[in-house]
C-alpha cells in the first residue's frame, strides 16, 4: 500500500435531497450527509467528524437515528446493490455495528427508514416498483415482517414508528395514509381511507395516536386513531413591502441538477413533477416536525409555520411565521427565499429549530426569537455559511493567505479560509462561472464566464470586477498546467490533444494526440520534464517528449483530476465514482494506493496548497473537502515556510471615507440619545418617587388590617390545638393495642415457619455431604486410574520404539487396514460411549429433578417468609409515617409560636419608635416656633429681591420675542424642504430620462454587434475568391460600399493621429516593463540554479540511501525466503515422539533429533492400536465400578514428560522464562484435563522445536482421543 495517507479534516456543502437529512445528535452536535460522508458537526466548537461510506459506494440515499441517539442507519448504493449500514454513534470513533445486505425479496433501492422507539427494531421501505415495506430485528438481521404497500408505483416519502408503541406504523405518500400494526409476524392495516386521496409528503406523530400529515396542496389534517378530526389549508398571504407572494415562481433557468445515482426516490424534483400545474401555486408542506407546544411545517418556498394546540380544544391554530432572509448578496435578492424547506428537526431542549433547503443550504432559528417577534414573521439565520448549491467547476488556492476560490453552475463564486473553515466572501452573478483561478498574494481573482474573463478585486466585504476580456466559446481546453518557473504551459481537451507551449517564443514545443481518448485534467512534475493526464480511457498517463512513457490502468473507473505536490514526492487523482487516491511518486507498478471515500459525484478539480499540507477536492455533488496529508508514519509533509499568511485585505478610498462620514453621524447620534435618555431618566425618577409614597400609604394600611387578622388566626389556632391533641392521644392508644395484637400473631408464624426451615436445611446438609463424597470417591478412582494409564503408556512406548524399527517394510499395508479398521472401531467406540453417556445422563436428571422439588419447597417456603416481612415492613412504614405527620405538626406549631414570637417583639418596637416619633414632634415645634421669627426677616427680604427681579422679567420678554422670529425661520425652512424634495422629483424623473436613452445606446450597441457579425460572414465570403483577385476586388469594393460612409471615412482621418500617438505611448510604457521584466528574470534565474544544485545533491545523497535499503531489503527478503522453506520442511516432516532432556545430559545431544516419515508412521498406528483395545478394556472395567462418570473427550496426558532443572527455558513466540524449581510446563497440544500431580502447567502449548542457543527441547505431539 502507498505510504501517502490523507484525512479529511472539514467539508463545506450539504446534500439536502438525502432522505431525513438533518438532525440533532445532542444539544451542541447536528448530523446531516455531505458527499458521500455523514458529517457529526458541533455549532459551538465548530469542529466536524466524519463517517464515511461503504467502500464502493455509490451514494446516500436516507439516514435514521434511533430515539436514544445510539445507532445511525446509512442507506447506501453499492456496485448497483442496495446496503444499510448500522453505526454505532457512542463508540469513539464511530464504528459498524451491523450491515444489511442479503436480501430474501426483491429491491432495488431504500428510500426511507425509521428506528423503533427502543431502538431495537428497524423499519425500512422499498422504491417502486416493488414498494415493500420490511420490519426488521436489526441486531439479528432477521426479517419480522414484510409487506407490499402499493401495486400502482405511487410514491412513498416517510414511514415511522408510534414513539410509544413498537408495533404501531405510519406510511404516508402519493394517495395513502396507512396506519400498520404488527401482530403474529405480520404487517396488517388499521384504518381505512375515506373521501378524496391525497398526496401525502410529509407526517409526525403528535401524541401516542396522533398524526398531522401534510399535502401538497398545503392542506394539513390530524388523524386520530386512523380517522380525521381536523382539516386546515394554509393561507397565502398577500405581498408585503418585505416579501413577496408565498406563490412558486417559474425561474428562468434551473439552477440544480444532481446525479440521477445518488438522489433518493422520491427525489424532490420528482414531488415537483407529480404536482399538477393548477397546484403549482399552493404551498406544498415537505416536512413537519413535532415539539411539547405543538408542530412546525414548512408552508411553500422560504416559509415555515408554528401551531400551538388550543387549550379548550383538541385542534390546533397558527401561532407564529418563520421566514428564509432575503440574501443581499444574491444577483437576484427576491429569487434568494424562494427556496423549499425539505426537512425539520428541534433540539433536544427545543430551544433551536434547524432546516435544510432544496438549495443545500442549512439555517437555524431560535425559538426564543420567535416568541419575542409578536405579529412579524421572524427570519431563520444560515447555521454555518452560504454554500453552493450545484456542480463546482473551479477551484484555486494562493500562496499568501489560506484561501480557497470556488465557482459554480450555480452561478457563484465563493472565497473560503482553510484556517479558520469559514466563508469570506461570494456573490452571485448573472451567468455561470466556469473557471476561477486566484492570484499568489491573494487579493485578486480571475473568473471565466462563457464569453468574457473578469479580473476582480477581493476586497473586505465585496468581490469588485475592474476588467474585462471578451472571449470567444473555447469548450474543448478542459485543463491547463504552468510549470514551476512560470516558462512552459501544458494544455489538454476533449480532441484527445496534450499540448506543450513556449511563453517566450509562443510556439507548441511538444504534442502527444490520441484520438480514442478525451483529456480530462493534466499536470507536470515539479522539474517540467513529465506530464501527467488523464481521460476517458480509465488511465494515467505520463508523457514526455511528445510520447506516452508509460500507463497506469485505474482499474475499472474514470480519473478525472490529478495533482502532483510540489516536492514531487506524492500524487492524488480524482475518480468519476467520488473517490480519491493518494500515491507515491514515482509511480508504483502494482496497484498500490491509499483509496478514500470523499464525493457523491465525479471530482472535477483537486489542487494542494503551496506548502503540500492541505489537499482540496471539489465534485459535480457541490462540497469542498479539505484533506490533511500525512505520511504512513503519521508525519506530515511539511515543506519550509519563510513567511506566515499575510493579514491584509484590500479596501477602497470610497468605502473608507463613507464609514469615516458614518461614524461621524453615529457619534452625534449618541450624544443626543444621551441628552434624551437623561431627560427620560428625571421624568421617571419623578413619577417612581409619586409612585412611592402612594405605596407606602397602602402598606401601612394593609398592615394593620393584618394585624387584626393575626389576633383572630391565633385564637383560632389554640382551639385547633387542643382538639388535634385529643385526636392524636387516641390514634396512639388505637396503634399501641394493634401492634402488639399483630407482633403476637406475627411471632407464632415466625416460629413455625422457622422449625419448618432448620428441619428442610439440614435435610440439604445430608445431601451435600452424601454427593460430596461421591465425588471425592470418583476423584480418587479418576487419578489412581491416570497413574495407571501413564505407567502402562511409557512401558508400551519403550516397547514399541523397538517394533517400530523391525516393522518398516510392512508399514503401507497395515496403513490400508488401519483405515479400515479404525473406522469400525471408532463407530463401535461412539455406539458404546453413547450408551455410556445415556445411562448416567439419566441418573443426572433424576438427581437434578429431585433437587429442583427440594429447591421448590424451599422457595415456596422462602416466598410465605418474605411475604410476611413485606407484612411487618409496610405496618412500620405506616406506623413511620404517623410519626412523620407527628413531626411535621410539632415543627408547624413551633414555627407558629416563632411567628408569635417575631410578632409581640415587632409590637414591642413599634411602640419605642412611636414613643421616638412623639419627641420628635415635640422638638419640630420647638423649631417651627423659631422658623416663624425667621420667616418674618425672609419676607422683608423678599420685597426688596422682588425689586430687583423686575429688569430680568423684561430680559425673558425680550428672548421670548427672538424665540418667536426662529420658529418663523424654522417655517421658512420646512417651506424650502419641500421645494427641494420638488426638485429631487424632478431628477428622479430626469434620471428615468438618462435610463431610457442609455437604453437605447445599448439597442444600438446590439445593432452595431449584429452589424460587425453581417460582416465578418460578407468577408469570410470574400476570402473564397481570394485566388481570383478581380472578383475579390470587386467584392471588397462592394463590401465598402455597402458597409463604409462617407461621413465614417472622414472621422476615421480625424481619429488616425490620436491613435498614432497613443500607440508610440503605449509602446515606450512596454519596453520599459520589458526591460525591468528581464532584469528579474536573470535574478530569478540565479536563484533557481542555487537551488536546482542543492536538489540535485539531495536526490544524490537519497539514491545513495536508497541503493543501500534496496540491498538490504534484497538480503533480508533472501533470509526469509530461507527461513520458510525451512518451516516448510519442519511442517512435512512434523516429528511425533521425541525425548526430553535433564539439565546433565544436555551438552553431548546433538542439535536436533529426527525420525523418517516411515518410522514415524509405523508408531504412530501401533500407538493408535495399543491404545485403542487399553480404552476398551478400561471403558468395561470401569462400567463396572460403581457411581464413576466417564467424561466425554477426555485427552490422555503427557507421556513424554521428564522433570527438568536447569537454565532459562524458551516459549515458541522467543522470549525466555526462568526455570521454576519444580518442573519445566507441559507442551502438550490441546490439554483439556490437565496433567498429572508431577506437572506444574494447564497452559497447553503447540508442539515444535524450542531453540535457546545451547538448549534444544524436542517438545512431542500428544495422542488424544475425544468422543
Amino acid at each position: 500500500m502507498s505510504t501517502v495517507v490523507a484525512q479529511s479534516l472539514h467539508v463545506f456543502g450539504l446534500r439536502s435531497h438525502v432522505s431525513n437529512n438533518v438532525f440533532f445528535f445532542d444539544e451542541q452536535i447536528i448530523m446531516f450527509p455531505s458527499g458521500n460522508h455523514c458529517v457529526k458537526y458541533n455549532v459551538d466548537q465548530k469542529w466536524q467528524k466524519f463517517i464515511p461510506g461503504s467502500d464502493k459506494s455509490q451514494g446516500t440515499l436516507a439516514l435514521a437515528i434511533s430515539p436514544n441517539r445510539r445507532y445511525l442507519a446509512v442507506s447506501e448504493t453499492v456496485q448497483d446493490k442496495p446496503v444499510i449500514t448500522i453505526y454505532e454513534l457512542s463508540a469513539i470513533p464511530c464504528r459498524k455495528r451491523k450491515i444489511l445486505n442479503n436480501f430474501d425479496f426483491p429491491v432495488q433501492k431504500f428510500i426511507c427508514m425509521a428506528f423503533s422507539p427502543d431502538s431495537k427494531y428497524l423499519l425500512t421501505q422499498t422504491s417502486p416498483p416493488e414498494s415493500n415495506l420490511v420490519y426488521w430485528l436489526w441486531e439479528k438481521q432477521k426479517v419480522m415482517a414484510i409487506v407490499r404497500i402499493d401495486t400502482q408505483n405511487n410514491a412513498v416519502f416517510q414511514v415511522s414508528f408510534n414513539p410509544q408503541d413498537n408495533t404501531q406504523i405510519c406510511i404516508t405518500g402519493n394517495g395513502m395514509f396507512k396506519l400498520l400494526r404488527f401482530a403474529e409476524g405480520t404487517l396488517k392495516q388499521t384504518n381505512f381511507q375515506r373521501g378524496e386521496p391525497q398526496n401525502y409528503l410529509a407526517h409526525t406523530w403528535v401524541s401516542d395516536d396522533k398524526i398531522i400529515a401534510g399535502t401538497d396542496t398545503g392542506r394539513l389534517f390530524l388523524f386520530e386513531s386512523g380517522d380525521q378530526r381536523w382539516e386546515t389549508s394554509i393561507v397565502v398571504k398577500e405581498p408585503t413591502s418585505e416579501t413577496k407572494n408565498l406563490g412558486v415562481i417559474q425561474e428562468s433557468e434551473s439552477l440544480i441538477e444532481f446525479p440521477a445515482v445518488t438522489s433518493p426516490v422520491p427525489s424532490y424534483e420528482q414531488v415537483m413533477m407529480t404536482s399538477s400545474h393548477s397546484q403549482l401555486s399552493l404551498p406544498q408542506v415537505f416536512a413537519i416536525a413535532a415539539y411539547s407546544k405543538g408542530f412546525a411545517c414548512s408552508a411553500g418556498p422560504g416559509r415555515v409555520l408554528l401551531f400551538e394546540k388550543m387549550e379548550d380544544k383538541e385542534f390546533y391554530r397558527e401561532s407564529r411565521e418563520i421566514r428564509i432572509p432575503v440574501d443581499p448578496q444574491s444577483n437576484d435578492p427576491s429569487q434568494s427565499d424562494k427556496q423549499d424547506v425539505l426537512c425539520m428537526c428541534f433540539s433536544p431542549s427545543e430551544e433551536t429549530l434547524i432546516a435544510s433547503t432544496s438549495k443545500n443550504q442549512l439555517y437555524s432559528i431560535t425559538m426564543s426569537l420567535t416568541e419575542i417577534s409578536k405579529g412579524e414573521p421572524a427570519h431563520f439565520e444560515y447555521l454555518m455559511y452560504p454554500l453552493h448549491s450545484a456542480s463546482i467547476t473551479g477551484l484555486d488556492t494562493c500562496i499568501r493567505k489560506p484561501l480557497i476560490a470556488t465557482c459554480s453552475v450555480d452561478r457563484s463564486v465563493r472565497i473560503w479560509n482553510y484556517e479558520s473553515n469559514s466563508l469570506e466572501l461570494f456573490k452571485e452573478y448573472q451567468e455561470e462561472a466556469y473557471t476561477i483561478s486566484l492570484h499568489p498574494s491573494g487579493h485578486y481573482i480571475v473568473v471565466g464566464f462563457a464569453d468574457k474573463l473578469r479580473i476582480m478585486n477581493l476586497l473586505i466585504d465585496d468581490i469588485r470586477s475592474f476588467k474585462e476580456y471578451s472571449v470567444r466559446g473555447c469548450k474543448e481546453i478542459r485543463s491547463v498546467a504552468w510549470n514551476t518557473d512560470d516558462s512552459k504551459l501544458i494544455s489538454c481537451g476533449t480532441d484527445g490533444a496534450v499540448y506543450e507551449w513556449s511563453l517566450s517564443t509562443g510556439k507548441r514545443e511538444t504534442e502527444c494526440v490520441l484520438k480514442s481518448c478525451s483529456y480530462n485534467c493534466v499536470t507536470i512534475s515539479p522539474d517540467g520534464k513529465i506530464i501527467f493526464a488523464v481521460g476517458s480511457d480509465q488511465t494515467l498517463k505520463e508523457i514526455a517528449d511528445s510520447s506516452v512513457i508509460r500507463e497506469m490502468s485505474a482499474f475499472d473507473v474514470t480519473y478525472t483530476a490529478v495533482v502532483i505536490s510540489h516536492s514531487g514526492r506524492m500524487m492524488f487523482v480524482g475518480t468519476s465514482v467520488g473517490t480519491i487516491r493518494a500515491m507515491k511518486y514515482p509511480l508504483p507498478l502494482q496497484k498500490e494506493f491509499n483509496e478514500y471515500q470523499a464525493h457523491a459525484g465525479p471530482v472535477t478539480k483537486m489542487s494542494l496548497t503551496f506548502d503540500d499540507q492541505f489537499l482540496l477536492s471539489v465534485a459535480e455533488d457541490g462540497c469542498l473537502f479539505t484533506w490533511k496529508v500525512f505520511d504512513k508514519d503519521g508525519r506530515g509533509i511539511k515543506r519550509e515556510r519563510e513567511v506566515g499568511f499575510a493579514e491584509e485585505v484590500l479596501v477602497t478610498k470610497t468605502d473608507m471615507e463613507e464609514k469615516a462620514q458614518v461614524m461621524l453621524e453615529l457619534k452625534t447620534r449618541v450624544e443626543e440619545l444621551k441628552m434624551e435618555n437623561e431627560y427620560q431618566l428625571r421624568l421617571k425618577d419623578m413619577n417612581y418617587s409619586e409612585k412611592i409614597k402612594e405605596l407606602t400609604d397602602k402598606f401601612l394600611q394593609e398592615m394593620e388590617s393584618l394585624k387584626t387578622k393575626n389576633q383572630v388566626l391565633k385564637t383560632e389556632k389554640e382551639k385547633q390545638d387542643v382538639l388535634h391533641r385529643e385526636r392524636m392521644d387516641d390514634l396512639l392508644d388505637k396503634q399501641s393495642r394493634e401492634l402488639q395484637d399483630l407482633e403476637c400473631c406475627n411471632n407464632q408464624k415466625l416460629l413455625l415457619e422457622y422449625e419448618k426451615y432448620q428441619e428442610l436445611q439440614l435435610k440439604s446438609q445430608r445431601m451435600q455431604e452424601e454427593y460430596e463424597k461421591q465425588l471425592r470417591d470418583n476423584d480418587e478412582t479418576k487419578s489412581q486410574a491416570l497413574e495407571e494409564l501413564t505407567e502402562f503408556y511409557e512401558a508400551k512406548l519403550q516397547e514399541k520404539t523397538t517394533l517400530l524399527e523391525e516393522a518398516q517394510e510392512d508399514v503401507r499395508q497395515q496403513l490400508r487396514e488401519f483405515e479400515e479398521t479404525k473406522k469400525q472401531i471408532e463407530e463401535d467406540e461412539d455406539r458404546e460411549i453413547q450408551d455410556i453417556k445415556t445411562k448416567y445422563e439419566k441418573k443426572l436428571r433424576d438427581e437434578k429433578e429431585s433437587n429442583l422439588r427440594l429447591k421448590g419447597e424451599t422457595g415456596i417456603m422462602r416466598k410465605k417468609f418474605s411475604s410476611l416481612q413485606k407484612e411487618i415492613e409496610e405496618r412500620t412504614n405506616d406506623i413511620e409515617l404517623l410519626k412523620g405527620e407527628q413531626v411535621k405538626l410539632q415543627g408547624v406549631i413551633k414555627s407558629l409560636e416563632k411567628d408569635i414570637m417575631g410578632l409581640k417583639r415587632e409590637i414591642q418596637e413599634r411602640d419605642e419608635t412611636i414613643q421616638d416619633k412623639e419627641k420628635r414632634i415635640y422638638d419640630l415645634k420647638k423649631k417651627n416656633q423659631e422658623l416663624e421669627k425667621f420667616k418674618f426677616v425672609l419676607d422683608y427680604k423678599i420685597k426688596e429681591l422682588k425689586k430687583q427681579i423686575e429688569p430680568r422679567e423684561n430680559e425673558i420678554k425680550v428672548m421670548k420675542e427672538q424665540i418667536q422670529e426662529m420658529e418663523a425661520e424654522l417655517e421658512r425652512f420646512h417651506k424650502q424642504n419641500t421645494q427641494l424634495e420638488l426638485n429631487i422629483t424632478e431628477l428622479w424623473q430626469k434620471l428615468r430620462a438618462t435610463d431610457q436613452e442609455m437604453r437605447r445606446e445599448r439597442q444600438k450597441e446590439w445593432d452595431l454587434e449584429a452589424l460587425v457579425k453581417r460582416f465578418k460572414t460578407d468577408l469570410h465570403n470574400c476570402v473564397a475568391y481570394i485566388q481570383e483577385p478581380r472578383q475579390l476586388k470587386e467584392k471588397v469594393r462592394a463590401l465598402f460600399e455597402k458597409y463604409v460612409q462617407r461621413a465614417d471615412m472622414v472621422e476615421i482621418a480625424g481619429l488616425n493621429s490620436d491613435l498614432q500617438q497613443e500607440y508610440a505611448r503605449q509602446r515606450e510604457h512596454l519596453e520599459r516593463n520589458l526591460a525591468t521584466l528581464k532584469k528579474k528574470v536573470v535574478k530569478e534565474s540565479e536563484l533557481h540554479r542555487t537551488d536546482y544544485v542543492r536538489i540535485m545533491q539531495e536526490n544524490v545523497s537519497l539514491i545513495k540511501e536508497i541503493n543501500e535499503l534496496r540491498r538490504e531489503l534484497k538480503f533480508t527478503r533472501s533470509q526469509v525466503y530461507d527461513l520458510e522453506a525451512a518451516l516448510k520442511l519442519t511442517k512435512k516432516i512434523r516429528p511425533e515422539v521425541s525425548e526430553t532432556v535433564s539439565s546433565e545430559d544436555l551438552p553431548s545431544v546433538p542439535p536436533t533429533m529426527r525420525l523418517n516419515v516411515q518410522e514415524e508412521t509405523g508408531r504412530i498406528i501401533e500407538m493408535q492400536r495399543l491404545e485403542i483395545q487399553r480404552l476398551r478394556d478400561q471403558i468395561q472395567e470401569q462400567e463396572q465400578v460403581p457411581g464413576f462418570h466417564p467424561l466425554a473427550g477426555m485427552q490422555l496426558p503427557c507421556p513424554q514428560w521428564r522433570r527438568f532443572k536447569g537454565p532459562d527455558q524458551v516459549t515458541p513466540s522467543g522470549e525466555t522464562s526462568p526455570a521454576s524449581p519444580e518442573g519445566v510446563p507441559c507442551a502438550c497440544p490441546g490439554l483439556t484435563l490437565g496433567c498429572n500431580p508431577d506437572h506444574t502447567s494447564l497452559s497447553p502449548r503447540p508442539w515444535g522445536i524450542w531453540d535457546t542457543g545451547r538448549i534444544k527441547v524436542l517438545a512431542h505431539k500428544h495422542v488424544q482421543l475425544s468422543a
